[in-house]
């Protein structure tokens, strides 16, 4: 809602006299929160509801955060990448300790995300780790009531709803790779209305950001992301120069693969793609066709 209402706003300031209003909306992923997100259906449960609304005729926008927008949009929907994209680190948050580095053995880390999770467990095995759902503030009491030594969370979220006082530290994006897209906005509409819609929204548009998490969306494509796969992606964007770092994992943490490419910022979807491969010739085809396996899905072969 928070995201919605500063794309209202924008849209105003952008169109002086343009009506616009927020419909209001609860999607299944706010709905069930007693089980994690990947036995529940991934991340396609953040947005079906909003899309619905598109496809009857109730909203002509949904807005959403990219990085729980599928890596495949459905037929008949495009998506604009909103050019402000926040931080795009994960955030350390504790009431006794300053970093995971000071947590002692044994200590409960809250998070939700098999990303995450398996990041932790990679550099911090002796950590132990416990599910955390909700919303922010859900998520916040917990801790609070003492549920938790420490929880994870995104800074774009904590920021934007005002509580980047509780960040202790960011998580360092060398080692913690965020997830693909974080921190980034987008906006969904129906690509029947493209010329009525587009022009209203062009101004977010952002050709750095927009080619940053073009290319860290075309590495989670190519690595069927979702929220059964660790896996995460960063991209930076130097001038005409485009960088981009991730990593694939086991759930357990114990085998991490990473890597990173750079190249020029008008090939960024090819770069995400070079990375993806990269990976999975290193052995990330390993680790992906055994946990895609268990959910159905299968892994095209990697290039050579």
């Amino acid at each position: 809602m928070a995201q919605s209402e500063w794309v209202a706003a924008e849209l105003r300031r952008m169109h002086p006299g343009l009506a616009v209003s927020i419909v209001g909306m609860t999607t299944r992923g706010d709905q069930i929160l007693d089980k994690p997100l990947a036995q529940i259906g991934g991340k396609g449960l953040f947005i079906k509801e909003l899309e619905v609304a598109i496809e009857e005729g109730r909203a002509e926008l949904a807005v959403h955060s990219m990085k729980d927008v599928p890596m495949v949009m459905p037929p008949g929907f495009s998506l604009l990448t909103v050019g402000a994209r926040e931080d795009v680190h994960d955030a350390f948050v504790s009431n006794r300790y300053a970093s995971l580095d000071e947590l002692p053995a044994g200590a409960i880390v809250g998070t939700s995300s098999l990303r995450r999770e398996s990041q932790i467990r990679h550099f911090h095995p002796s950590l132990k780790i416990a599910p955390l759902r909700g919303n922010v503030n859900t998520r916040l009491r917990k801790l609070d009531e003492g549920e938790f030594d420490a929880i994870i969370l995104a800074c774009a979220g904590l920021r934007r709803l005002g509580f980047g006082a509780r960040i202790r530290a960011p998580l360092d994006p060398q080692r913690f790779i965020p997830a693909v897209a974080q921190g980034a906005l987008g906006l969904e509409y129906a690509s029947a209305q493209e010329a009525q819609v587009r022009p209203l929204i062009e101004g977010f548009a952002s050709r750095p950001i927009g080619a940053a998490v073009d290319a860290e969306r075309a590495f989670g494509r190519r690595l069927s992301a979702s929220c059964d796969v660790p896996l995460g992606a960063h991209a930076r964007v130097d001038g005409d120069r485009l960088a981009i770092r991730g990593f694939v994992a086991t759930p357990d943490g114990a085998r991490r693969i990473a890597a990173a490419v750079e190249g020029d910022l008008t090939e960024a979807e090819a770069l995400g793609t070079a990375l993806a491969e990269k990976l999975l010739v290193d052995g990330g085809a390993q680790i992906l066709e055994g946990l895609l396996a268990k959910a159905g899905r299968v892994l095209a072969p990697p290039s050579r």
